[in-house]
């Protein structure tokens, strides 16, 4: 193989590991749970009702607006800093150049204000 099909191949199974390695620990780490019950099982110790309610549910965070605020304001320092690289490719290169870039900040510029109206106005959520 190439150099030239080493880059693409590498930034695909890159994506692929980011999906696949976290659910594969999760499985090693529940198997490895549910053996430490089992052993616990045989030898007759009793397991607490709260270890069993764990294994049978997924844990996702709580919904908070103070989380969507924070996504706000990331989304929103993405879209800064897209525009200052436009601003800079204008200041060097003219400013027919920095539109991609202008465009581009406007999309994580957008979504991170709907993230903050979102984080402000949820008052009757838990926070």
């Amino acid at each position: 193989m190439g150099p030239d099909i080493l880059v693409p191949l590498g930034f695909f199974l890159m994506i692929a590991a980011i999906v696949i390695v976290p659910g594969y620990l999760k499985s090693q780490e529940r198997q490895k749970l549910q053996e430490t019950l089992r052993v616990a099982f045989e030898k007759g110790q009793d397991v607490p009702p709260e270890v069993l309610d764990a294994m049978t549910r997924d844990i996702k965070p709580s919904v908070s607006p103070y989380r969507d605020v924070r996504r706000g304001v990331v989304m929103l320092a993405i879209a800064a800093a897209l525009a200052t690289i436009g601003g800079a490719w204008t200041f060097y290169e003219g400013f027919d150049d920095a539109w991609g870039w202008f465009t581009g900040a406007a999309f994580p510029g957008f979504i991170g204000i709907a993230y903050l109206l979102l984080g402000l106005f949820a008052k009757d959520r838990k926070g």
